[in-house]
């Protein structure tokens, strides 16, 4: 079995693959306070009420734009599943051809999704996901990563209404139902909701004319989005054609078949390394 996380700034989500199928997958809050036994003994208490084996875990990846986390989940690994993580970083096989202008500054999830994305959908893409903050990336039919937009996403604006003014309270983030609104919190709810959907379809047109003219090509390009307010976003645009939930997990599983042998080999030569070293 293969034990993915996903850590984001918000939350962490990890998965467990077995051939390739995505068996379970949960949501954790991100704490960079939390010790490598901590993390370790709640991943413990997860795989216990699924009542599946931690010792049959075989792997564990990483993909993470919290570097101060990286390291504590790193020992975690080593210590409860006796594996070296593989961690999604410059020099890793995707599959992709990165053009930005230094490929390091790309965020490890922006590229796990788009792996996934052009595996499941081709190209050419627009994936947009819904996290802390909103990201677009866009990707040619030939697996050019070009590069994208960032936003903040709907829980920073949230938070940055609530925490930069005097009289407005923290509200839900859902659909009010109208924009003429007649209280405060319906209004802050449509400010920022159809504020983010029409930051949504604006960003989507100009980058579909921009992706369009870089390549020139006239087939359509798959609009993906993933994240966990990407369902409440669609409902408002006409611009998503697909919403994938799943999709950085999935990006991690299909980049660990492709770093597969390169990690064992690894491991064999650290073992080596280590035996010669006790001699």
């Amino acid at each position: 079995m293969l034990l993915a996380f996903d850590i984001g700034n918000s939350n962490t989500v990890l998965g467990v693959f077995a051939d390739g199928k995505l068996l379970t997958n949960w949501r954790i809050e991100t704490d960079p306070n939390k010790s490598a036994d901590e993390y370790g003994m709640l991943v413990r208490q997860l795989f216990d009420y699924e009542g599946m084996d931690m010792r049959k875990v075989q792997d564990v990846i990483i993909s993470t734009v919290v570097p101060s986390v990286l390291f504590t989940m790193q020992h975690m690994a080593q210590k409860y599943f006796h594996r070296r993580a593989i961690v999604i970083e410059s020099g890793i096989k995707t599959g992709l051809i990165i053009k930005y202008d230094n490929p390091k500054q790309v965020g490890a999830d922006r590229i796990v999704n788009a792996v996934a994305a052009y595996n499941k959908y081709g190209g050419p893409l627009i994936i947009i996901d819904f996290g802390t903050a909103t990201t677009f990336c866009a990707v040619t039919e030939k697996a050019e990563y070009l590069g994208g937009t960032i936003a903040p996403g709907l829980k920073i604006s949230s938070e940055a209404l609530f925490q930069k003014t005097a009289m407005l309270p923290k509200v839900e983030l859902e659909e009010p139902g109208h924009t003429i609104c007649r209280n405060t919190i319906q209004s802050m709810q449509s400010g920022l909701v159809y504020g983010h959907m029409g930051l949504v379809e604006y960003v989507v047109r100009k980058m579909k004319k921009e992706l369009s003219e870089m390549t020139d090509t006239d087939k359509p390009i798959t609009v993906v989005a993933t994240g966990g307010l990407a369902s409440m976003v669609e409902s408002g645009v006409d611009c998503i054609d697909v919403v994938d939930k799943m999709l950085t997990l999935e990006g991690l599983d299909i980049i660990y078949r492709k770093n597969r042998r390169f990690g064992r080999h690894r491991k064999e030569k650290e073992i080596d390394s280590e035996k010669s070293t006790e001699k």
